[in-house]
């Protein structure tokens, strides 16, 4: 997908604002028209939003009140039709999707408040991710697919062992100054 500059997000407290890992996921991101899409850990709702103005069927979720809210309103703003949940990953969620899309709270950190949930990943920088892949088959169309964003400062050695189940592409990457960014697709091995 194209990144729109001009879609309209209105930044919230404690709500992780639209990053260069935001605008990396949308661009590396190929959707079609039609296609059903979950975002779990939507924040602002930029990433949904982007995929509804392409035409796909968006429901999206936070665990984040603030980020529900936040994604609403940047929907309503935008004239886009979104589905947000309140939610810790698929606790909340029904049906199944074409596509499950997380830009995980991939960063290591010791100890999370609120604010850090948008961003911390654990000791290991893992956070959600293994629950999302080893819950994914329930949510998840045949042939369907998990794109998540990743960083080199997760533990690799962990990263590597929990997607080695799993058949992963690279659809993108970029390096920040201190840290590499990739976006992955994931799939269920048959």
């Amino acid at each position: 997908m194209e990144y729109d500059p001009f879609i309209e997000i209105a930044e919230a407290e404690t709500v992780y604002p639209v990053s260069e890992d935001s605008i990396l996921l949308i661009q590396s991101l190929d959707v079609i028209p039609g296609e059903r899409i979950l975002e779990i850990g939507c924040g602002s709702g930029v990433v949904s939003i982007h995929c509804a103005k392409n035409g796909c069927v968006v429901t999206a979720v936070d665990v984040n009140p603030n980020a529900v809210e936040a994604a609403r309103i940047n929907a309503d703003m935008n004239y886009v039709p979104l589905d947000v949940i309140h939610s810790d990953v698929y606790d909340n969620v029904n049906g199944t999707f074409d596509t499950i899309i997380f830009n995980l709270p991939y960063l290591p950190v010791e100890e999370e408040g609120l604010a850090e949930k948008a961003w911390a990943g654990g000791f290991d920088g893992m956070g959600p991710l293994p629950r999302l892949l080893s819950e994914s088959s329930k949510y998840l169309d045949k042939n369907g697919r998990i794109v998540v964003v990743v960083s080199s400062l997760m533990d690799q050695d962990t990263l590597n062992s929990l997607l080695s189940k799993y058949g992963v592409d690279v659809l993108g990457e970029e390096s920040q100054f201190f840290e590499k960014l990739r976006v992955l697709e994931i799939r269920p091995l048959s």
